[in-house]
């Protein structure tokens, strides 16, 4: 469903150069701006079987575009189904809290990745105290629901591991629960300040302040089966800070959206923030450059899935799914059966006039 507002119309009221951005912050802010307009060029493409001509703007591609990631999000669903094991699944989700933020800003890189580090070494301290071999999928999320800074992982834990003697146990302990969540919150904290020391991030007094906070691991109760867990997941996969059917109004001046207020159990609320605000909160959420938000490890790593993997789903007499095709955004949009073949390309000059009067659809998708 479309939205009649989107992020890029509140980029466009501003003026990005004059913005207090880094190099990358403002080429990715950009990006997004121009996504799917005549600026980026297109094509025109043609269905194979109705023979109808759809003229199309490019997309940005940008992994913080939300017009970007629908087709990536079902690719990821699709490859995960491939990994599924005989066991209950969980979905943790570590928290880094406030003292932190300041530091998340000035170094987010290196605050990132110990937070990926951390959580993982203590799922795999707690699988060690059982004699297990863990598996993680962790997914990085920055923002919260009012695009505040709010740093934390999704993951997705199965409930077996690999034995010292290479056996499959499909229990940790229960089906109820994982490890305790409160050993698992001081485990992570002390994990996560260790990591920050040796990096030499932070002095005395942030460590001191770390250490009398409580750290937050949540733990929901095991999903249905692992196909549940994964298609819950796969909505957190390719999100942005904010996607487009939150926006209720845009103005020259200053954007409304809608938020979840969870300090009232959930209520929808709306807030309004002037358009340099909300580009300055949103911005806080553009990743470094090259920066992988998304992370197997342990059994669920890619050497694992050179061989490993598919051997013990075999050992396990799991049948594996066939690969899906990669996505259907290039079936026709008019008869949803045909393949689009694409024509011509143009720049942003725009389409070629023989087009203009034969197309039956000018689709903004890529």
């Amino acid at each position: 469903m479309s939205s009649k507002w989107e992020v890029a119309d509140v980029l466009r009221t501003v003026d990005l150069s004059s913005q207090n951005f880094t190099i990358h912050q403002e080429k990715t802010l950009r990006a997004l701006s121009l996504c799917r307009t005549s600026v980026l060029g297109g094509h025109v493409d043609a269905c194979e079987d109705c023979g109808s001509l759809h003229i199309s703007y490019n997309s940005c591609r940008n992994r913080h575009c939300p017009k970007c990631q629908g087709h990536k999000r079902e690719e990821w669903i699709n490859a995960r189904e491939q990994d599924l094991l005989p066991c209950s699944y969980y979905h943790l989700v570590f928290t880094l809290p406030n003292q932190l933020n300041d530091l998340a800003i000035k170094e987010p890189r290196k605050v990132y990745k110990i937070l990926f580090d951390a959580a993982w070494s203590t799922m795999s301290t707690f699988g060690q105290t059982e004699g297990l071999q863990l598996g993680m999928i962790a997914i990085l999320h920055t923002w919260g629901q009012n695009l505040s800074l709010h740093p934390h992982l999704h993951c997705i834990v199965p409930g077996g591991g690999i034995q010292s003697n290479k056996k499959w146990k499909r229990k940790i302990k229960s089906d109820k629960y994982l490890f305790s969540v409160k050993a698992l919150s001081k485990v992570f904290r002390a994990k996560y300040v260790a990591f920050l020391r040796k990096e030499k991030l932070g002095d005395i007094q942030l460590f001191d302040s770390l250490f009398q906070s409580n750290w937050v691991v949540y733990a929901k109760r095991p999903f249905g089966g692992p196909k549940q867990v994964i298609e819950y997941l796969g909505r957190y996969t390719h999100k942005v800070a904010i996607s487009n059917h939150r926006l209720k109004n845009v103005t020259a001046t200053q954007v409304t959206f809608q938020y979840k207020d969870y300090r009232s159990n959930g209520q929808n609320k709306q807030m309004v923030l002037t358009n340099q605000e909300f580009i300055r909160r949103f911005s806080l959420h553009i990743l470094p450059k090259c920066f992988v938000r998304i992370r197997h490890y342990g059994i669920l790593s890619s050497s694992w899935k050179r061989g490993k993997l598919q051997d013990l789903q075999k050992q396990l007499k799991v049948k594996r799914k066939e690969s899906k095709p990669k996505t259907k955004h290039r079936l026709c949009y008019c008869c949803k059966e045909g393949n689009l073949i694409t024509l011509a390309l143009f720049g942003d000059r725009g389409p070629p006039k023989t087009y203009l009067f034969k197309s039956e659809s000018k689709s903004p998708i890529n």
